[in-house]
């Protein structure tokens, strides 16, 4: 398999799990990305944020228009992007003056802390 078939399964992992478990970027495209492809930390960071856009809206008519109720509370999403519209930007400048080790630690920690939270309460 080619460099872009890698990438290709990298993404297909990470639609696959975002759609199924809500989580894809930071947990499954960004760790992929520097383990399978020796890209650097801080690319793989801006690859996932743009790839999360049309994961997202991949999986949002399934959501909203499933049988019976929608599944999305758009006031509830509304504030949500507002925030992680913000936080992005404010992330994205900051990614530029962090250095890949300490990068890469951080996303490890996050990681770790979230699997194990995800494991003693559930």
């Amino acid at each position: 398999m080619g460099r872009h078939g890698v990438f290709a399964a990298i993404g297909f992992l990470g639609g696959l799990l975002g759609g199924l478990l809500g989580v894809g970027g930071g947990f499954v495209l960004v760790p992929l990305q520097v383990l399978w492809t020796d890209t650097r930390q801080r690319h793989a960071n801006a690859n996932s944020l743009v790839a999360i856009i049309p994961i997202a809206l991949a999986a949002l008519p399934i959501y909203y228009f499933r049988k019976g109720a929608p599944q999305i509370d758009l006031h509830v999403a509304l504030f949500l992007v507002i925030g992680s519209v913000t936080g992005a930007y404010i992330g994205a400048r900051l990614l530029s003056r962090i250095p890949d080790r300490p990068l890469k630690f951080a996303v490890a920690i996050v990681l770790a802390v979230v699997g194990v939270k995800e494991l003693l309460i559930p």
